[in-house]
């Protein structure tokens, strides 16, 4: 990865916003961004010396935006913005998602047709790699005329005022500043409109959901081809030959994925005639399930990075005579997509639940509720209630927000996108995902206990013996919370998949081949 991001210059992935916001990659701004910074805030002082009516620039904004502000009062009008839109509520936001926001709106206004000055873009990243990040409340933003609410309370300690997290500790951002011997800054024309108008909370939630799901993914096709295995399955329904006369790109990468994790093991060639026919669904449609998740990804990565290197904000500055008032602030674009992909990853929920049921059944040899003293030991039976309890939240998340609108500004913002929403909901969907992927691995790891001494692929031996670090056999019963958390940990975390993807590069497995490299992260 390169050492460097040239804001405005470079192009902005779903890596490389996630490696800014972690501080392994530094962002600074090329001389041609400067140059285009510095044209487009002359631009702005030409309409105001020209007395020239622009929307946000010497007008009021929403209801208000034909009332004409003089050139004296620009500066107020500006932190006036700031104040009053931020009206943000709830929870706040991960100093995560807080930062990505950061990152991505230094993206957008980088590029010249925003109006900003230079030194309040060198200020953003400043607070950026000081990793000064402003407190944001998660609620009060429709999706669009930008997402207002939690973006003024993003710069709202660009002029001294709302809270940041600073070196561990929660304060005002005045403080924050003075402890780095900063002063506020005072904002120029249409400043304060070009930080609060953008998609940058929905986008932010985009990509953090991006990568998250991504490992999710990842690690549900190991899971799976553990639960299968544990379950004695065929790897027949992978073979490459059936997908290609349905030849989905997500599908043929899992169908791909899981005959490589089983054709060698010792577990799936132990039993050719068994006599089963045909695996349930959840085994045998695991390319189909998988894989259509797998397409809702990349529609929405596809999406988020037009997105985040896109212009956002309105009016859009051309020249010193041309600014036009549009509608790149709506959310729509994402909205749909984030809803959509808020139902793929409930269904990645929903399998491996069916899946951890099919474990404890007591089918295919192994022992009812994966304990071979049930009765005396209510096994495994109840952390499935979780799985259940979670895939059943996950479904009542999948309404999509993208469908409602209710007006706002007095109906001059008559059609709202809500993506804010579809982005916390989809964010949230993965919270229970994982949780719901940590208890199937807890039960296919018990599972294939059960089929010893047979072994299973070096890749899902290394695997298992990674959950048996953390976790041990059980053989009575025991508070089970405490091992799904720890499996919560290294599946959210990313170090199971890292492992797996570790053996495979070691053993010669080829998980990823390069003709999937759409479906990588970036």
């Amino acid at each position: 990865m390169m050492k460097n991001f040239r804001y405005g210059t470079d192009k902005l992935t779903i890596g490389t916003a996630m490696a800014l916001t972690r501080g392994e990659l530094h962002g600074t701004l090329s001389a041609k961004a400067r140059h285009k910074i510095d044209q487009s805030a002359t631009f702005v002082d030409s309409i105001v010396s020209q007395n020239e009516v622009v929307y946000g620039i010497n007008t009021g904004f929403g209801p208000l935006c034909d009332t004409i502000i003089s050139a004296e009062d620009t500066t107020k009008l500006q932190h006036n913005l700031l104040k009053s839109h931020a009206v943000g509520v709830g929870n706040t936001l991960s100093k995560d998602i807080a930062k990505t926001m950061m990152v991505i709106k230094v993206q957008s206004l980088a590029q010249g047709y925003s109006g900003i000055r230079l030194r309040t873009l060198e200020r953003i990243i400043w607070m950026v790699e000081q990793n000064i990040i402003p407190v944001v409340p998660e609620q009060g933003s429709v999706g669009a005329s930008g997402d207002l609410a939690p973006l003024s309370h993003l710069f709202l300690p660009l002029i001294g005022l709302g809270e940041v997290y600073y070196q561990g500790y929660i304060m005002s951002a005045e403080e924050a500043l003075r402890a780095q011997g900063m002063l506020p800054l005072q904002l120029g024309p249409k400043e304060g409109l070009a930080l609060i108008n953008g998609t940058q909370f929905i986008a932010a939630h985009a990509v953090h959901a991006l990568y998250r799901m991504h490992n999710a993914l990842e690690a549900a096709d190991i899971i799976g081809a553990m639960s299968l295995e544990g379950l004695m399955g065929s790897y027949k329904p992978f073979d490459a030959r059936l997908h290609q006369i349905r030849p989905f790109p997500g599908n043929q990468l899992v169908a791909h994925r899981l005959w490589e994790l089983l054709h060698k093991s010792e577990i799936a060639n132990s039993h050719p005639d068994c006599g089963r026919v045909q695996d349930p669904y959840s085994l045998r449609c695991m390319p189909q399930v998988h894989g259509a998740s797998r397409t809702a990804w990349l529609h929405l990565k596809e999406l988020t990075e037009i997105e985040i290197n896109a212009v956002t904000d309105n009016p859009i500055v051309l020249g010193a005579q041309e600014a036009i008032s549009g509608g790149n602030f709506h959310g729509q674009p994402l909205a749909i997509a984030l809803d959509y992909a808020t139902v793929a990853a409930a269904e990645l929920g929903n399998i491996a639940d069916r899946r951890s049921y099919l474990i404890i059944e007591g089918r295919y040899g192994l022992p009812k509720l994966l304990i071979q003293d049930a009765g005396l030991n209510s096994g495994f039976m109840i952390p499935q209630y979780t799985t259940a309890a979670l895939a059943s939240e996950n479904k009542s998340l999948c309404f999509p927000a993208s469908a409602d609108s209710i007006p706002t500004s007095l109906g001059q913002e008559d059609h709202v996108s809500m993506g804010s929403i579809s982005g916390r909901k989809l964010n949230k969907v993965i919270d229970n995902l994982e949780y719901i992927l940590a208890i199937e691995l807890l039960y296919a790891a018990q599972a294939m206990d059960f089929r010893r001494p047979l072994k299973s692929s070096e890749v899902l031996e290394s695997c298992h013996e990674l959950v048996r670090t953390k976790v041990p056999f059980v053989n009575s019963d025991r508070i089970f919370s405490y091992d799904i958390k720890k499996l919560h940990q290294l599946i959210s975390s990313g170090s199971f998949v890292r492992k797996a993807n570790e053996a495979a590069e070691n053993y010669g497995y080829h998980l990823n081949k390069t003709i999937y490299d759409a479906f990588s992260i970036g």
